[in-house]
């Protein structure tokens, strides 16, 4: 029995050490030891539990899906929740709502994918490029932050679509444009704290040029920030693809995307509420999901915020 119980005492004792070996070893330390503190945060955790049941679900839509979401069947349309093997209903041509939100899912899933790989790595790019470089480079390149900055979000997007056409993909690309100048202004900040510092000035006695200094040593110190700030903006980025599918910007039809499922219940709201609430419900809970966990990312990512709370 203690032979069985060793290997798992032993590698918990190896992750919880204050003294590592090697620079792999601190690296796993460090990643457990934010996973404890992001456990013992049971909110965050139900935001997690909320967000891979949203992967679960969108990965298995063809097996939980009850019926097909594109089917549509005009004599059962504007149905109650619960009648005829409907569990939430159905819309205004007969579409099973269940199917439809949980196809809906993976529309999502790939809105946020696809904004939090653009956004991110273009902010960290405008911001550590700027901070580091200085002078009018950081001036010009803010200045154009600032301008992104001056404009709401939503109405930005909108002009974006405008311009590159209604679709999924014009809107990704839309909300991405809006999206990453909060993450410019963040790295750059990082930057400037970090540029100056003696740890910067010894490598370049070494000899590293600048392109190395940003991305082996400027990049990683950054990192952790943007990943809180990517995870409360997507919760940002639901409701902007919601708002554009609403408005018949965003994934056509008969696209089960939740923010035109919702546009298209609008019109029965008063009489026939659950063909706009379920998606509701739907946008409501994955926003809810995501800024619990950001929340409890900024705890065990960003100490300085961690510190004030």
């Amino acid at each position: 029995m203690m032979e069985t119980d060793m290997p798992k005492q032993t590698l918990r004792e190896w992750l919880l050490t204050d003294t590592p070996t090697s620079r792999r070893h601190a690296r796993y330390a460090a990643a457990y030891s934010g996973w404890l503190t992001l456990r013992a945060n049971t909110m965050a955790m139900v935001g997690l539990g909320i967000l891979l049941l949203l992967l679960i679900i969108a990965a298995l839509a063809d097996l939980l899906s009850p019926m097909d979401p594109f089917v549509q069947n005009l004599g059962g349309r504007l149905q109650p929740i619960g009648t005829d093997g409907h569990i939430l209903g159905t819309d205004s041509l007969g579409r099973d709502l269940l199917s439809r939100v949980i196809y809906g899912s993976r529309i999502t899933l790939y809105i946020v994918a696809l904004v939090a790989l653009i956004a991110p790595i273009v902010g960290l790019l405008v911001g550590t490029v700027a901070g580091y470089t200085g002078g009018i480079v950081d001036a010009v390149l803010m200045r154009i932050t600032d301008i992104f900055l001056a404009f709401p979000r939503l109405v930005l997007a909108l002009a974006f679509v405008a311009a590159l056409g209604a679709g999924i993909e014009n809107a990704v690309l839309a909300i991405s444009l809006t999206a990453w100048p909060p993450y410019a202004r963040i790295a750059r900040a990082e930057t400037l704290t970090i540029r100056n510092s003696d740890y910067i000035a010894a490598i370049k006695l070494q000899g590293a040029g600048a392109l190395r200094i940003i991305t082996k040593h400027i990049w990683p110190l950054c990192i952790s920030s943007l990943i809180v700030r990517v995870t409360l903006d997507m919760a940002g980025v639901i409701l902007a693809a919601a708002g554009l599918g609403f408005l018949g910007l965003g994934a056509q039809p008969p696209s089960p995307e939740w923010g035109a499922m919702i546009s298209e219940g609008r019109k029965f709201i008063l009489d026939h509420w659950w063909v706009a609430t379920v998606p509701g419900l739907a946008i409501f809970t994955v926003s809810l999901g995501f800024n619990l966990l950001g929340d409890g990312l900024r705890d065990v990512l960003d100490p300085k915020e961690g510190g004030h709370s």
